[in-house]
């Protein structure tokens, strides 16, 4: 059934008037029969569930710009409010601790009830690490899990990306209220994550991005999936956050392993050793998720690329061609002329500072 003016109303009184937290809005929802129900309660009984600021905080209704804001933004097409009583709100997130009263969904909402998966890590990836990303993603996406991400740059936007184009599509959670796009070079991604996938929020409209959201945005993430696969991450990362979060929500944390060289790889082998699964193909991730059986490994035949020298000495971690001149015994100038016509073919790429980095 449509959500009558009258109750929208009072979801947005609950959720949108200062002062009333995630808990209070709902231990005053528990027990009602509708939100309307629950804020037409008497004074003395509200004075009860939220204490005498909350219930005089109730009283005094939220700004109503802030309202006349959220109602024009839910009249778009495609913009909903998905709350907790609707049959649709995420059953994921029903099972972590605190879920938000409400959520704003720009886009298919209907996503919210498949199977996800989460794919996060570093802002600032490598090349390969953006490719592995935006494959594991579209692999995971065409297997039936919807790739969950939080829109940021690097392996969140490639991991949007490969997800779109599978079969089960892309939710990005927001930090930012559901009108603000953050970053701004993913505006375009986010349009079309509002046409064919959605974007999901739970702050209001109006909220700018501000580093205590972000946290909260991870643990929807998390809640959201079954799993969380960390492709890159340095030490200090928040896609490590946003492991820990789906570790203690019961869920499973994945990570794909690198070079001991590189900062990118530390983060993804820190959470590694502290027990979540490595892993070095989609498959890897259904067989743990029970989605898929498990492939017996059978040698493969060596290719023209793995049998070039260069490419064997380079290995797959950053280089510079100091480095691969040492390993191969090549001068220099040997070196620069063959890393070119490998990055010509799209077998090497230059990264900054001088390095390459050979292509998986």
């Amino acid at each position: 059934m449509p959500m009558s003016n009258e109750e929208l109303l009072a979801w947005l009184r609950i959720t949108l008037t200062p002062g009333i937290s995630s808990r209070m809005q709902r231990e005053l929802l528990s027990g009602a029969p509708s939100a309307e129900a629950a804020v037409a309660r008497p004074h003395q009984e509200l004075r009860q569930i939220l204490g005498d600021e909350g219930a005089a905080a109730i009283a005094r209704q939220p700004d109503p710009t802030l309202v006349e804001a959220t109602l024009r933004w839910l009249s778009q097409p495609g913009h909903s409010l998905v709350t907790l009583a609707d049959g649709d709100y995420p059953r994921a997130l029903l099972e972590t601790g605190g879920p938000p009263c409400v959520l704003y969904a720009n886009g298919r909402r209907e996503l919210l009830g498949k199977p996800a998966i989460a794919i996060v890590g570093s802002r600032n990836a490598t090349p390969q690490g953006l490719r592995d990303a935006e494959a594991f993603a579209y692999a995971l996406s065409q297997a039936g899990l919807c790739v969950v991400s939080g829109l940021a740059l690097g392996i969140d936007a490639a991991a949007h990306r490969g997800g779109l184009r599978g079969a089960s599509s892309s939710i990005a959670v927001m930090g930012t209220g559901p009108d603000r796009i953050y970053p701004a070079r993913n505006r375009e991604l986010a349009h079309t994550l509002a046409e064919t996938g959605c974007l999901l929020s739970e702050f209001p409209v109006g909220t700018p991005a501000s580093a205590g959201n972000f946290p909260r945005r991870n643990r929807l993430i998390s809640g959201l999936s079954r799993g969380v696969l960390v492709v890159e991450a340095a030490l200090r990362s928040g896609s490590l956050i946003t492991a820990r979060l789906a570790a203690e929500q019961g869920r499973d944390v994945f990570a794909i392993p690198g070079s001991i060289h590189s900062a990118l790889s530390k983060g993804c082998h820190e959470l590694i050793r502290d027990g979540a699964k490595l892993v070095e193909s989609a498959q890897d991730v259904l067989v743990e998720l029970g989605l898929a059986q498990a492939e017996r490994n059978t040698p493969q035949k060596m290719t023209g690329e793995t049998a070039h020298p260069l490419l064997q000495g380079m290995g797959f971690a950053p280089t510079s061609v100091d480095q691969v001149a040492e390993r191969t015994g090549l001068s220099a100038a040997t070196v620069c002329a063959q890393l070119t016509q490998l990055e010509v073919e799209g077998r090497v790429e230059a990264l900054a500072g001088g390095l390459f980095q050979r292509i998986a």
